[in-house]
């Protein structure tokens, strides 16, 4: 009974719930956007080893975020994680110039994937706090995101660690 009333008031006052995968190369700042995002404020973090997953409420959506952690080996068991998502959080660190091409790889495999179709893609350029961090329009242009042509897609420039960026994505 309880679980009717919670979605009759969803439904009454526009609350929404969506489910988004937080992705990227190691060390791109995932966890730390997500923890930023959830708590406001910078918590410290280690590499992730599988997932964190943690809920989200920003205006009128509570988003299922599931940050995965990403290497070399872990690709093949983020399928697991591809049903019912409605959105893709793609992180980029914009000052590891030298691995751009494996994260646009990357990017674009996960773009192919059947379950993924329909879900918009947000792409994070975070860390623009570092020096020799590329902008969005570099970022753009290394990640080929002129090729996508089929989903709605967006890029902004974030730092995690300044809390600049993350909500005008969300905002998106």
């Amino acid at each position: 009974m309880g679980l009717v009333f919670t979605r009759l008031f969803s439904s009454l006052f526009g609350n929404k719930e969506a489910r988004i995968l937080v992705l990227g190369l190691d060390n791109a700042g995932k966890t730390t956007i997500l923890y930023r995002l959830q708590m406001g404020e910078v918590v410290s973090t280690i590499p992730t080893i599988g997932f964190n997953v943690e809920t989200v409420q920003y205006n009128n959506i509570k988003f299922q975020v599931w940050d995965l952690g990403m290497s070399k080996y872990s690709l093949p068991y983020w399928r697991c994680y591809f049903p019912n998502t409605q959105a893709i959080i793609y992180v980029v660190d914009s000052s590891d110039t030298d691995r751009l091409v494996i994260a646009k790889e990357e990017f674009h495999a996960i773009l192919e994937e059947e379950e993924l179709r329909g879900a918009v893609v947000l792409i994070f350029a975070n860390k623009q706090d570092l020096p020799g961090a590329l902008d969005d329009a570099a970022i753009t242009e290394a990640l080929e995101l002129h090729k996508i042509k089929s989903r709605q897609w967006a890029i902004f420039k974030t730092s995690a660690i300044k809390g600049e960026g993350l909500f005008e994505g969300l905002d998106w």
